[in-house]
Parts: C-alpha cells; structure tokens; sequence
C-alpha cells in the first residue's frame, strides 16, 4: 500500500476516487452480493469489522453475514468484540459447549450487568451466537469457534474471577494473588476511586498486578488440572487486572493520547493471545467501534498520538495480512445514553454534514452498497480528508456535528459499508 504522510489531516478538503464511486459501489441485495468482500478477506490473517456507531441493527447484522461467511467458507478461528473478557467469556463458553454452559446465548447476555449492556445484550448478539453453537456442535474440541471480549474494563470481575480459579486450583498460589491483589481492598471496586487516591499519592498496584501475570505465565505446571482454555482465562483475566489498572491511573494523571493507547495496546494484545492460542495459521474476526478498527494514521487520531488496533495490526502483521471494514451512514436511529450509566434511548441521527464521506456516499442513488479500495484508489493525488462519521455509547444528536473524525478514507479502510439510513439495536427485555 502506498503510504502518503506528508500532511496534517484537516476538515473542508475535498475528496475523490480513482474511479467513479457509483461504478465501484457493490449493492447489499443478501449473502451472494459479499462474494466479492469474502474472497477479499478470505486469507488474511485479520479481518476487522468496524462500527460507525454501538447501537445500529444493521452493522451488527452485516457483521454477523460477513463472519459467518469468513469462518463457514474459510476456516476464522474466533470472533473478538469490543467487550469485556470475563463476562463475555460465558458467551464463549456457550458457544463451544464447555462445562457449565448455560443454556442459551440469550440467558448469558441478559445477567450482563456493566453498562452499556444494550452492545451485546441484543437480538442480533443472540442469533449469531447460536449459529456459533450449532455450527460448533459438529466440530470437535480442538475445531470450535470462540467468541470473546476483548476490552480492558470489568476489571473489578476480572479479579474476582482469579482469585475463585485459584482458590479451587492452587491453595498456594491463591494466597499468593490474593496478597498481591490487597492493595485493591480499600478502593472498592470502584477503579476511579483507586486512580484519583494514587494521583494524591497513595501508592499505585502497577507491580502487584504485573507479579500476578508473571507468576501465572511462569508457573504453568502448577495449574496442570486446568484445561488450556480455563489456564487462558485465568491468564487473560489477570491481565486484564494489571492493564486495566494502568488505563485508570493513566487517565486521571495523564493529558491526551496515553490512557487511549493503553486500552488499544491492551485489545490488541489480547487479539494476538487469541491468534496464538488457536495456534498456527489461525484467523480471527474483530468487531468494534470504526475509531479502534480503522487505521489511525489516516485519521485526525495520528495528530493527537492515538493508536488503534487497525493500525497496530497492519504494523505487526503487514499491510497484506490484514482487512480492515468500516460501517457507516447517512441518517437514522441509534441506541445510546445521553450521559455515562444514563439510561439507553433511541435516538434520531442526523443528516450527515456536507464535508463527509457519508454526504458524498448518500449521492449514490443505493440504498446500502459497499465499496473495496484499491491501488487506483490509493494514488496520492485522491488523498485528501473529509469527516468520517463516529457515534459513541454517549451521544447528543444536537452536537453531531462534532461526530466526524477527518479521515483519508481509502487508506483508513480496505473497505466501507455504506447505508442511507439505519435502524436502532433490537435490545434484549428482562
């Protein structure tokens, strides 16, 4: 991929495809219309899919169309979400049938309890999940398909989860973390709490966490009644504690882009833990938000010193083992909060403003259509930026204006979903 650097990413640039975008554009008309995508994406080893918002119903329904594609035709090894670890686990647990699976995707995502539940407690969660399970019934063990979280947050059930693990698996090293993990009581549960007491000078648990993921790594044999996929959760929920203590701290004592580039390290890291516990030439599926997936440095986040998963991947893996898919829209309606914890709405998403991706893209007169970047696309003279749509968990629709993250959009994606208008995440009720 020809890389162009020479700029700063601004709003108000113009921007224009090799090609005429209507004679690229591919319409959404059901599966046989991602042939194209799939054969794209079919032998990297990533396909990231992204999300111009966590509450739209078609981004998570096309989604699920393009991952089951990837892992029935062509053998992807997980899914990984912008989710957390330890809760999300059970899902996971679920879909491969382990002991003490529930007994349905729907019961596992209605006790998620840490805000904003609505992401994966929904009914298209749920039916790609049991796809997931009955595909994974005629598998063996060693074949199964994962699901997992990948987040740094439910830090607090994190710990809980090891030290329960240990207690049962090793009285010694029970009393071992469980020493390391006190200088946590005073705080309880309430990580905020813990990072503004350490940034007034208490002392900070960065090394107890670290001792904790050390030991475990190091100590493997004395863990040997575990099965393999139990020893990783009990590994990836320690470090899960120890990055999540560091994301915290970060974000009360630092300014700009370092508490961000934690949690991206973290995620990213966890997707090559994945990659490297379903062994060699596994594949796996990443679902979040277009900001995390998308490339940072053709976006406005490499001004600011923000990293992201996309851009970390194509980093380590190459540029030719990677697939990056954003989601995005010109209007519609959306589930989100008005406040962090605040109540899940349905609300109205605007017209997209005139100097973005998601205006031009309207002009197209399809409905929904997908277009794949190429060499052509990617020639230096049709770099410019224009805003690329972002709607987070919290959202006010009368500041969408401020929802558009400049972005070189050819060099950002592999591939972007188009839709004119998208419906609202289809909650699960309790």
């Amino acid at each position: 991929m020809k890389r162009f650097l020479g700029f700063l990413l601004l709003f108000g640039n113009l921007f224009s495809l090799a090609q005429n975008i209507e004679q690229k554009a591919i319409p959404l008309e059901g599966d046989a219309s991602l042939d194209r995508l799939i054969s794209a994406a079919a032998h990297k080893e990533l396909v990231l899919l992204g999300e111009a918002s966590h509450g739209t119903h078609e981004y998570y329904l096309w989604r699920d169309k393009i991952s089951r594609r990837l892992i029935a035709e062509h053998g992807f090894s997980f899914i990984a979400v912008e989710g957390d670890f330890a809760s999300l686990y059970h899902l996971n647990r679920y879909v491969k049938n382990l002991d003490g699976a529930a007994s349905s995707a729907q019961e596992v995502l209605l006790r998620l309890e840490r805000w904003p539940t609505w992401m994966w407690a929904n009914e298209e969660v749920v039916a790609l999940a049991e796809w997931l399970r009955n595909y994974n019934d005629k598998l063996p063990h060693d074949k199964k398909v994962g699901f997992y979280g990948m987040d740094v947050y439910d830090e607090w059930n994190s710990k809980k989860v090891v030290l329960d693990l240990l207690k049962t698996a090793n009285q010694a090293a029970y009393t071992y973390v469980k020493n390391q993990y006190e200088c946590f009581v005073p705080h309880k549960g309430d990580s905020w709490n813990y990072a503004y007491a350490v940034r007034a000078g208490k002392e900070d648990c960065a090394a107890a966490t670290k001792n904790v993921v050390e030991y475990i790594r190091s100590n493997r044999t004395d863990f040997s009644e575990l099965s393999d996929d139990t020893y990783f959760y009990l590994l990836q929920n320690a470090i899960v504690v120890h990055n999540a203590e560091e994301f915290y701290r970060e974000s009360v004592a630092s300014k700009g882009h370092v508490s961000w580039n934690s949690r991206a390290h973290h995620m990213h890291g966890t997707v090559n833990d994945l990659l490297n516990l379903y062994g060699e030439n596994s594949k796996g599926i990443v679902w979040a938000h277009n900001t995390h997936i998308g490339d940072a440095e053709y976006s406005s986040m490499r001004n600011s010193g923000e990293k992201n998963i996309g851009q970390l991947s194509r980093k380590e893996l190459g540029d030719d083992n990677v697939f990056l898919i954003g989601f995005t829209t010109y209007k519609g309606k959306v589930m989100a909060g008005s406040s962090w914890g605040a109540p899940m709405k349905k609300m109205t998403i605007p017209p997209a403003i005139r100097n973005s991706i998601e205006y031009k893209l309207n002009q197209i007169g399809l409905e929904s259509f997908y277009l794949i970047f190429d060499e052509n696309d990617r020639k230096e003279e049709n770099l410019k930026a224009m805003g690329n749509r972002a709607v987070g968990v919290v959202y006010n629709p009368r500041r969408d204006e401020r929802q558009f993250v400049p972005t070189i959009v050819p060099l950002r994606y592999d591939a972007l979903f188009f839709f004119k208008k998208t419906t609202a995440l289809r909650v699960l009720k309790r």
